[in-house]
């Protein structure tokens, strides 16, 4: 009898743990042979507007954006000025200091990240993870970003991010950029 428990709990344990695996999402490796590549001090240098949009958890738009961009390189280290423009007439503006540590392995920081982002180029994708003190509701909430990118051409790139607290999905940003000529 115990030898029967040990192996269903042992299946159940397999079972669980393969479960768990699915559910992980994509690596930056995923994306290595993709073109074109993204070089991200290439194309974070100039002016750029992205149109956005963040969605609840249900998927329902709750928040629509514009964000012009002045992105500046001085050797290795990066200002990207962002000016958010929001429907409602609220603007915000954010400045990422950001280090390029090379082999597209990329750092940053803001006023409203708390503590380094971290990400990494491969391919045509880039994904980097911070936590945001985001605004809500008269206090400040530290919400986990788990933000992706994919260059599309040499002007265009689409970025998608998941927002989430403790775990739970709060809900995602979606943003489209495009490079001026």
């Amino acid at each position: 009898m115990m030898d029967r428990r040990r192996w269903m709990f042992a299946g159940l344990t397999t079972l669980g743990s393969a479960s768990l695996l699915g559910c992980a999402g994509p690596s930056i490796d995923d994306y290595a042979q993709t073109t074109p590549i993204l070089d991200f001090r290439k194309y974070f240098t100039g002016a750029i507007d992205a149109w956005g949009i963040f969605t609840d958890r249900s998927g329902k738009v709750v928040k629509r954006f514009t964000v012009a961009m002045d992105c500046q390189w001085q050797n290795n280290q990066g200002v990207l000025d962002e000016d958010f423009s929001y429907a409602d007439g609220s603007k915000e503006k954010r400045i990422w200091k950001i280090t390029d540590q090379g082999q597209g392995v990329i750092t940053g920081t803001a006023g409203d990240v708390v503590g380094m982002a971290q990400g990494q180029a491969k391919g045509n994708a880039f994904h980097w993870r911070y936590t945001l003190a985001l605004p809500v509701s008269g206090n400040i909430l530290n919400v986990e970003m788990d933000d992706w990118m994919y260059l599309m051409n040499e002007r265009v790139m689409l970025n998608k991010t998941s927002m989430s607290k403790f775990g739970v999905h709060l809900g995602d940003v979606t943003l489209s950029f495009t490079k001026r000529s």
